[in-house]
């Protein structure tokens, strides 16, 4: 369906189930298909802007005979990319605050991959970090074993719960 549409560079009608089970028809420009993980996404141009599509929701796709309109500009690479960070970003939308012991920058990468910002170093020779999640409590629960290499300098709500954390630790192992 969509492979025929890319192949083609026809427009595609497509009637479309979101996560919902809601049905809906779009009329789309395939720019591209991508995957994620086990799942496939058609990336289109639609009436409303770039759009992404799981590709195993899509229920039919009806060539129109309209030719593509693709901007010449247009890197699908980099538009996944912009995608993929803006989906992440919706579903990690708290950020930390952080510094870190330069040695432990790794440890934080292999941890937090895109979620995990490096800035500057700082004046005692640490390294400046935002680390996204989902609440303060998940990610409390995330950095907590981190302590040796790493102090939240913020949100409070965070080094709220990091201090709960470690009086838990505290009461259990003492």
């Amino acid at each position: 369906m969509a492979a025929t549409a890319l192949t083609t560079r026809r427009t595609t009608g497509k009637v479309i189930v979101d996560s919902k089970g809601a049905e809906t028809e779009r009329t789309v420009h395939p720019l591209g298909i991508v995957a994620k993980g086990p799942a496939w996404y058609l990336v289109s141009h639609t009436e409303t802007g770039r759009r992404t599509f799981r590709i195993d929701r899509v229920t039919s796709a009806d060539p129109t005979g309209d030719p593509v309109h693709r901007p010449e500009d247009f890197d699908l690479a980099e538009s996944w990319r912009e995608i993929a960070d803006e989906i992440d970003r919706k579903r990690t939308p708290l950020e930390v605050q952080a510094v870190c012991a330069p040695h432990a920058i790794g440890i934080l990468r292999i941890g937090f991959g895109n979620r995990l910002e490096v800035g500057g170093t700082t004046t005692d020779g640490r390294i400046d970090v935002v680390i996204r999640g989902h609440d303060d409590y998940t990610l409390a629960g995330e950095l907590a074993g981190l302590v040796e290499w790493l102090e939240v300098t913020g949100p409070p709500g965070v080094r709220g719960h990091l201090a709960s954390i470690g009086n838990a630790l505290v009461e259990r192992y003492s």
